[in-house]
């Protein structure tokens, strides 16, 4: 890598271990189907209680921000690039189901991510 892209990498690194506030209006999974040729986001509802931690709506069980666990997706929403699956997230999904700005700019950047992976072949983990 070249000394910008270091630079870049660390930043992004270093970011990535700041707190965030969760969105009550739920959480995605992204991932891709690259036989599709997909960027594929699963939503997920959740509540926040008290403590600030998200717990199912349904079973009021804290979910675990590692680890895997078994929950049923409120929508599967698919797009073939990061701006088609914005703008049907975004702007054609009535209720949004993002409430909070730095969740969705935290989206438009994973979708970015993904997209790119996608386009290149390269393997995709969401931050």
């Amino acid at each position: 890598m070249n000394r910008l892209a270091d630079t870049i990498t660390s930043i992004d690194n270093e970011l990535s271990k700041r707190h965030i506030d969760l969105d009550p209006g739920g959480y995605f999974i992204i991932y891709l189907d690259r036989e599709a040729g997909l960027i594929c986001a699963k939503h997920f509802t959740n509540l926040i209680n008290e403590k600030g931690l998200a717990v199912d709506p349904e079973t009021g069980k804290v979910i675990p921000a590692k680890g895997k666990i078994e929950r049923t997706a409120q929508t599967l929403y698919t797009g073939r690039t990061a701006k088609e699956l914005c703008v049907k997230i975004f702007e054609q999904t009535q209720p949004c189901p993002i409430s909070m700005l730095d969740h969705a700019a935290y989206l438009g950047r994973e979708f970015m991510r993904a997209e790119y992976a996608l386009i290149n072949g390269t393997e995709y983990v969401q931050d």
